[in-house]
């Protein structure tokens, strides 16, 4: 056979390769094009992502050893690389698969990458080439490797392009917020309060990483605006000094300090010190505001030399603090106190929990000379952020509550206590908490023991991953006929029409992302 025709054949199993790898380039992409996360997320769907390939390169080798015909067998590959990425886009995903930029130039070097080593195998032995897509998961990640180069080098031009329309910008006001929970509630509370007074691009949704801000600021800053908040997420030590680097922010705000992505920080400690690094980059003209919660975030507060500013519920001595709090289905009614003044306000937001979000993003506007008339006429216009304990209208006389963005100890124990103000019998549809590392287990276990007197009825979606928060349950006094393991989200949902009546509060606690399935 010429090389000639070899050459095509491996152009074709690469490509093909590539192709049928969309499943795995999806979970690549979840996991933020991390490879410890992506490695996890295969070995979690190992069924999903594995077998695929597996089968596609079976194909492949059967026409080759049946008819002879590598063009028979290319093409087999092909049509069934074809068939598994028309099978991968067509399933709905929480979270979609989207054809960005970068997917495009990695989908490239992929199939670059998978070409070469075709060809190599296939000049060894034709069979050794058309096995080759069996391996697309670590091919996937071959070619994430060769690319990293080259993707640093483009991360860091748009990081110069987006530190130049800062600079561009000298009289931007600029506040970071960050926190292990709280932080996006805080940022889009903030952004409406703020919006009475300036022109605020606030970053959206989970545009929380380097690369998301910069792309904010690259393409939606504008000369108007007076004021950037950017959000600060962190899976690392580092992750914030990296955004702080790009943003300079004047103004810091801590939400709250906790354990979350344990699986990549391995200790609270980690987590404390890479939250600070926020306050560290706020310089000694600017200021820095702290929540009260009696622990870590009065101790980071306490350590804090540049000026600050702490709220709290029903302390006279914080800065910015609430009282006389009365909350109800229909959201949240308190008095707002500043130094010697107060207002009443009133707010549609549910749960004590997010008095303090709102005192935060008050002291904010405050220091930044908003009036409390300004503020409380914001306060009022706020609407529950998506997906965090939001009402959902629903048929039958049930009331939904929508708490599914994600899940961690004091955020699954806020939208408890929540649930538990409601009227009638009170039903939590969960699959838990993830990515707490080696204690995962046991805040799920304890997760179960706290729900306990606060729901009537559970529907567990993983059966595997739910089994702690069952056993914390049980070991609550919590009946075991009235906990109902599924195995999916639709099942949970066929399971609650089944059992559901006219008058039942129905919570949808975290929802997990498609990486995390057990289908």
């Amino acid at each position: 056979m010429s090389f000639l025709l070899t050459l095509i054949q491996a152009a074709g199993l690469g490509c093909a390769s590539a192709a049928a790898g969309r499943r795995v380039m999806h979970y690549l992409q979840l996991e933020s094009y991390q490879l410890p996360g992506y490695i996890k997320s295969v070995k979690r769907n190992a069924m999903r992502a594995l077998i695929p390939p597996i089968a596609m390169a079976a194909v492949g080798v059967a026409a080759l050893k049946v008819s002879g015909l590598f063009g028979l067998a290319l093409l087999l590959e092909a049509l069934t690389a074809a068939l598994l990425a028309w099978q991968a886009a067509k399933e709905k995903a929480k979270k979609p698969f989207v054809a960005t930029e970068r997917v495009k130039r990695l989908t490239a070097v992929h199939a670059a990458v998978n070409t070469v080593l075709a060809l190599i195998l296939l000049l060894i032995s034709p069979t050794l080439g058309y096995l080759m897509p069996a391996f697309e998961p670590a091919l996937l990640m071959l070619a994430a490797v060769v690319a990293a180069p080259m993707e640093k080098h483009i991360a860091g031009q748009f990081v110069k392009d987006a530190q130049a329309r800062l600079a561009a910008q000298p009289n931007l006001i600029k506040i970071g917020i960050t926190g292990s929970y709280g932080k996006t509630s805080v940022k889009f509370i903030l952004g409406t309060l703020l919006q009475e007074k300036y022109q605020t691009l606030v970053t959206p949704a989970s545009f929380n990483t380097p690369m998301g801000v910069t792309r904010i600021i690259r393409e939606k800053l504008r000369p108007a605006h007076q004021v950037f908040v950017a959000e600060m997420g962190a899976r690392h030590v580092g992750d914030i000094r990296e955004m702080c680097r790009l943003v300079h922010p004047t103004l810091g705000v801590l939400t709250s300090v906790g354990p979350q992505h344990l699986d990549t920080f391995k200790t609270l400690e980690r987590i404390k010190q890479t939250k600070y690094e926020l306050m560290e980059a706020i310089p000694q003209d600017g200021c820095c505001f702290f929540p009260e919660d009696g622990g870590i975030c009065a101790e980071l507060y306490a350590r804090t030399a540049k000026p600050k500013r702490r709220v709290a519920m029903n302390d006279p001595t914080a800065d910015v603090w609430a009282e006389k709090v009365t909350v109800s289905p229909q959201g949240s009614r308190f008095v707002l106190h500043a130094g010697k003044d107060s207002v009443v306000c009133q707010t549609r937001l549910l749960g004590a929990h997010n008095i303090q979000n709102i005192l935060l993003a008050a002291s904010v506007c405050l220091e930044l000379h908003m009036t409390l008339a300004q503020v409380a006429r914001g306060i009022g216009k706020l609407e529950p952020v998506e997906h965090r304990l939001q009402l959902i209208p629903s048929a039958g006389g049930t009331t939904v509550i929508d708490d599914a963005f994600n899940s961690n100890p004091r955020g699954a124990e806020a939208a408890l206590n929540v649930l538990k103000d409601f009227p009638g019998r009170r039903i939590i549809v969960t699959p838990g908490m993830v990515e707490l590392g080696t204690q995962e287990a046991e805040f799920n276990r304890e997760l179960g023991r706290f729900m306990a007197d606060k729901t009537d009825l559970a529907i567990l979606v993983g059966k595997k991953h739910t089994r702690p928060i069952a056993e914390g349950l049980v070991a609550a006094g919590f009946p075991e006929e009235k906990i109902y393991p599924v195995g999916s989200l639709r099942e949970a949902t066929e399971k609650l029409g089944a059992l559901g009546l006219p008058g039942d509060v129905v919570l949808f606690e975290n929802d997990l992302p498609d990486n995390y399935s057990e289908e």
